[in-house]
């Protein structure tokens, strides 16, 4: 399968293709979203276009600088047309040109080729000898969609190979670490430099590497990578409810270890309730608040904290008491007290006369005229004069009075009292019922000092029994805690793992269909290149199948053969040449994939051990590769420059030479322009020739090298404005004449022909017009009439050369 085929069969990038499938599929909106989170902005950005630093469009080579580094010296540079097409470097071993290969994947790696077992960072005398002071090299590049190119550079801090620093510069963005140019995981999966060793690694290397280096390339990676982010965020949930789970019996046995602390009989309802868990119960438990019921935990939590009447506080009570009834006790019998009494008696006798006030007679004895107003006055003072006298009794009687009532206020009823404290306790406060203040003062002392003493005795046994209990509990409080958190983590995630698994089949059933697509295409790709490379060989390649999966131990890239109708193993079957040309045939699909964001392909001595046939198979595969990419190939065999130039297909060709002092110099011997040119050249200087050569072949060799000029400049032109190369290749195939071609370079729209002859005046002025017309002329029956063919020839290359320049066409 051709390229443009794989374009067209590509058009949708594999993030695009993800997000249509995603937006048409029944997914749950929930598992939709998190698919959309695995993918990240790759699907949902599908299609925009970035501002940043890295360079997302395809790149091709526009120069390449090198100094000090390995065989070159000074500064050596090779100057690229930064466009598809088959670029051939060659020169004889030690010239340079492998050097320059390797400048190439150090510039961008910062690593070399090497084997197994060897660290790719140590570059052997990786310096050039002769100029090994401050070796360098840039790379120019061209960025789909930038106007200006970009700057690639490596330089060294020392002689350690491992020391180098790399820049990028891209225009509008600064300089910054080559690191941010997102080159990195292409550079591994799109590998676009190819040298021996390489070829040599397709097929020695383990059969899990070549599984690996053809899996990556399949461009699954946007998939795969949301599959693993998902999948481990599901293995992740679904570990903590394992845990949780198999955790739970043990946690069971160590609740009914304590069966006699009610909080582990609540514990252990509340992890055993079928269908939910009572994660509130759990939590009150482990915050230490007590339980809700009248439980043995609950009446020893009271008895802990249980307290009697205070003996000091009762005993200063029932003292003032006493004292009280102590000077009471004194006033008895005493003048004091006779006062008292005659002053209520005398009392009585004024409230009689007041009540009889006409009757004089004594009611005691029943003297007449003795209780008259004589009688009254005196009564009334000896009264007062008594009361007087009697207030020292009537103090202490109420001081009794007082210190009663302040007694039988000490006495209290908790709310809640300790089934052991009951009888003490109603003995206490019964004292609130006693009338007598000598009885009061008596039993209220007894029963405060047997009621405090009682409680001192239950707080600290309920204390003891409260220690014993909360040391097993604390053991086994922080164990019900963390298992209570990860219970509630699981059954908050449980929507969530049912969604995550939905998620996960969804990406796995979609990577399986892409997968095998994908590698359809890259069989087909493999087997048409091994069609044109194996020539004569009786060595037929079936199949190209991956087996096992990226994770599994066993992975291979089974590669089944056939010879003369026999099925083998091809790397058993195939001699070195075939080997060789079978390494091609695997690496060159997968450095040019339509995935790949390098326009270009590197590749140092392709044709060894290849037989003659082989490499004018080689030049067809590179031809076809051409068309879209931009093929670099450094050789010192002669065959494949040869092939090129037997089978009449185009390729610029550059010629490497070493001085003394590692002095290297790239020259342009050829390329399509320079071809046709000096062919017509060559007519013009032989002399003898038949008119119709002057009039029709020559000016027709010069149109060739107008149309490459055009073509050359129509690719410039587009690339820079970010178009795509498939609408490019399309509408350079459906340019038939040399107008239209010269319209695309132009105006980038073959449908402009008629105002090309007028756009050519504006920038090259009238001569080129007429340049032109006579290059048109000579495909007419009467040809062209060109009086000078040396100047015409030469007027022809400055034209082509003005065309062809990208400050002009751009």
């Amino acid at each position: 399968m051709t390229e443009t085929e794989q374009h067209q069969q590509t058009a949708l990038s594999l993030a695009e293709t993800v997000a249509a499938r995603l937006a048409e599929s029944a997914l749950p909106e929930p598992v939709k979203a998190l698919l959309h989170d695995a993918l990240g902005s790759d699907t949902a950005d599908a299609g925009t276009a970035t501002t940043s630093p890295a360079a997302s469009g395809r790149v091709y080579f526009d120069s390449l600088a090198v100094n000090g580094f390995r065989g070159i010296g000074p500064r050596a540079r090779l100057s690229l047309s930064p466009r598809p097409g088959v670029n051939l470097v060659v020169g004889r071993n030690g010239s340079g040109k492998s050097s320059l290969a390797d400048a190439i994947e150090v510039g961008f790696t910062g690593t070399r080729a090497h084997r197994p077992g060897q660290d790719a960072t140590r570059g052997g005398h990786w310096y050039n000898l002769h100029n090994a002071d401050s070796p360098k090299i840039e790379l120019k590049l061209a960025i789909e969609g930038d106007t200006g190119n970009s700057t690639l550079t490596r330089t060294w801090t020392s002689q350690e190979f491992g020391s180098s620093e790399a820049t990028f510069k891209r225009p509008g963005h600064g300089t910054v670490p080559l690191a941010e140019a997102g080159w990195d995981t292409a550079l591994a999966d799109h590998r676009p430099f190819l040298s021996y060793t390489d070829l040599d690694l397709m097929l020695t290397g383990k059969p899990s590497e070549r599984y690996d280096a053809i899996a990556t390339i399949l461009g699954m990676d946007l998939l795969s990578t949301a599959t693993n982010r998902l999948s481990a965020r599901e293995k992740t949930l679904a570990a903590v409810a394992k845990e949780t789970r198999e955790a739970l019996p043990g946690l069971k046995d160590a609740l009914y270890a304590l069966e006699d602390d009610d909080r582990a009989v609540q514990a252990l309802l509340a992890v055993d309730t079928p269908g939910a868990l009572d994660l509130d119960t759990i939590d009150a438990l482990v915050a230490g608040l007590p339980p809700a019921d009248d439980s043995r935990l609950a009446e020893l939590q009271i008895e802990a904290g249980v307290h009697g009447p205070d003996l000091a506080e009762v005993g200063e009570a029932v003292q003032r008491l006493r004292i009280a009834l102590a000077d009471v006790e004194d006033l008895h019998g005493t003048d004091t007290e006779n006062a008292r009494l005659r002053a209520d008696l005398l009392e009585k006798a004024l409230a009689h006369t007041d009540r009889h006030p006409d009757d004089d007679v004594c009611p005691a004895c029943g003297t007449e005229r003795v209780l008259g107003r004589e009688w009254y006055d005196r009564a009334s003072r000896q009264v007062a004069e008594l009361r007087r006298e009697a207030k020292t009794a009537e103090d202490a009687r109420a001081a009794v009075r007082t210190g009663k009532r302040n007694l039988q206020n000490l006495i209290e009823n908790p709310k809640r009292i300790p089934v052991a404290l009951a009888d003490p306790w109603k003995a206490w406060t019964d004292c609130r019922q006693i009338t007598d203040p000598v009885e009061l003062a008596r039993s209220a002392e007894a029963a405060a000092t047997v009621l405090a003493d009682a409680c001192d005795a239950v707080r600290m046994h309920a204390g003891r029994e409260l220690e014993e209990r909360d040391e097993r509990w604390r053991a086994l409080v922080t164990r019900l805690a963390a298992w209570a958190d990860k219970a509630r983590e699981v059954e908050r995630d449980k929507s969530l793992r049912t969604d995550l698994g939905k998620a996960v089949r969804w990406l796995k059933s979609l990577s399986t269909e892409l997968r095998e697509q994908r590698m359809e295409r890259f069989t087909d790709a493999t087997q048409g290149i091994w069609e044109r490379l194996r020539q004569e060989s009786n060595v037929d390649l079936t199949a190209v199948s991956l087996k096992g999966s990226e994770k599994a131990n066993v992975r291979k890239l089974v590669m089944a053969a056939s010879v003369d109708g026999q099925d083998a193993p091809a790397l058993d079957v195939m001699s070195q040449g075939e080997l060789h040309s079978l390494a091609l045939s695997l690496f060159l699909p997968r450095a040019t994939t339509a995935d790949s964001p390098f326009g270009f392909l590197v590749i140092d001595d392709p044709v060894q051990s290849m037989d003659p046939t082989k490499v004018h198979g080689l030049a067809q595969v590179l031809h076809e590769l051409g068309r879209h990419r931009q093929i670099v190939v450094f050789t010192h065999d002669p065959r494949l420059q040869k092939a090129f130039t037997d089978q009449e297909l185009p390729a610029t060709v550059f010629q490497v030479m070493r001085g003394e002092g590692s002095r290297v110099k790239v020259d342009c011997i050829d390329d399509p322009v320079a071809q046709a040119i000096g062919d017509a050249r060559a007519i013009a200087a032989t002399p003898g020739l038949p008119s119709e050569t002057y009039s029709h072949v020559l000016p027709g060799l010069c149109r060739i090298a107008l149309e490459n000029a055009f073509l050359e400049a129509a690719w410039i032109r587009h690339h820079r404005t970010g178009g795509s190369e498939h609408d490019l290749q399309a509408a350079i195939d459906s340019a038939e004449r040399l107008q239209e071609v010269a319209a695309f370079a132009l105006f980038g729209d073959v449908r402009r022909g008629n105002d090309v002859k007028e756009e050519v005046r504006r920038l090259y002025g009238s001569p080129a017009c007429f340049l032109i017309l006579q290059c048109q002329k000579g495909a007419h029956p009467d040809g062209a009439t060109i009086p000078n063919p040396h100047r015409f020839v030469t007027d022809v290359e400055n034209l082509a050369q003005k065309i062809r320049k990208p400050e002009v066409t751009a």
